[in-house]
């Protein structure tokens, strides 16, 4: 972050010696769409010369100044592990294993170290997670966005027990750690879900909705800033799922239906929420673009 500037006006200079090549040399982005690390990006995967200095709004931008602002002015709030990797990399990283391991622990392991103050993280997918979850646990879906979500909502020192399918891979999410500098898994659920609800341990669950409009509820929307204001429900409260923890307090327990774009960072508000004791929390399985196709609505653009 410290050096976000001076990496604008360098990029710049890039933009501008890129320009000097033929339209027909072909573009490989090193970022996809969806990067905390850049401007929103295009969703597709290459482009060409011509193509961006065609469709491109920033290569038009022939002003060094005005193109660090337009830039800089574009970037989105990123998680919190930023401020800190550059200088873990600096140092650079504890040795590790060629497989990476953690023990299992019993449901009633899991619940004392979970009392003692270590979070219990339901890596499942939001199906299995809404069905049924350790009450109190975080959701955060195993996926290739696992580890930005890990860094943004939970701390490096904090310890963490992982719930996960049989299915899915133990190495994958703790590799997704480590490469965040995260080495703070102490154990996993022994037996998943079923050797939790076996062992008579408090269980939750959350509702899952239809893109089905109710005025008497409260819509929370916790996507991004420029995900917000490209279209998002008319009257929703916005509170982006990273600023969240720190909102919950200005938050009150009535019936709200949480949204994102697919439902993997809802449940994640879902999950926060309801491990700070609100009880009539749902998440809608929809796009807000779900939404208003099923309910014969526009959506609102802008804050």
């Amino acid at each position: 972050p410290a050096l976000t500037e001076q990496l604008a006006r360098a990029q710049y200079r890039s933009v501008q010696r890129l320009l000097e090549l033929p339209d027909e040399v072909a573009v490989w982005p090193t970022h996809g769409a969806g990067s905390f690390c850049a401007a929103p990006a295009a969703a597709q995967r290459t482009s060409t010369i011509g193509a961006e200095r065609t469709g491109n709004p920033l290569v038009r931008v022939c002003d060094e100044d005005a193109f660090v602002a337009e830039l800089l002015g574009s970037l989105g709030s990123y998680p919190p592990y930023f401020s800190w990797l550059g200088e873990a990399n600096r140092r650079g990283p504890a040795l590790l294993p060629r497989q990476l391991a953690v023990a299992p622990m019993t449901p009633q392991a899991a619940a004392a170290a979970q009392a003692a103050g270590a979070t219990i993280l339901d890596v499942r997918p939001v199906p299995s997670f809404a069905q049924s979850h350790p009450t109190g646990a975080l959701s955060i879906p195993l996926r290739p966005a696992f580890a930005s979500w890990l860094g943004w909502l939970t701390a490096h020192d904090h310890s963490l027990i992982i719930v996960r399918e049989p299915d899915q891979d133990l190495d994958e999410v703790l590799w997704q750690a480590a490469k965040i500098g995260y080495d703070n898994v102490v154990g996993e659920l022994a037996g998943g879900i079923d050797a939790w609800t076996a062992a008579r341990l408090p269980t939750t669950s959350v509702r899952l909705l239809e893109a089905t409009a109710d005025d008497a509820v409260r819509v929370l929307d916790i996507r991004q800033e420029s995900e917000f204001r490209a279209g998002h429900v008319p009257g929703a409260l916005h509170i982006e799922l990273g600023d969240l923890p720190g909102a919950i307090d200005r938050l009150t327990d009535v019936p709200t239906v949480v949204m994102c774009g697919h439902g993997e960072r809802a449940m994640g508000a879902a999950s926060l929420l309801g491990g700070e004791g609100f009880t009539h929390v749902s998440v809608l399985t929809g796009s807000p673009e779900d939404w208003a196709e099923a309910n014969g609505q526009r959506l609102e653009t802008g804050p």
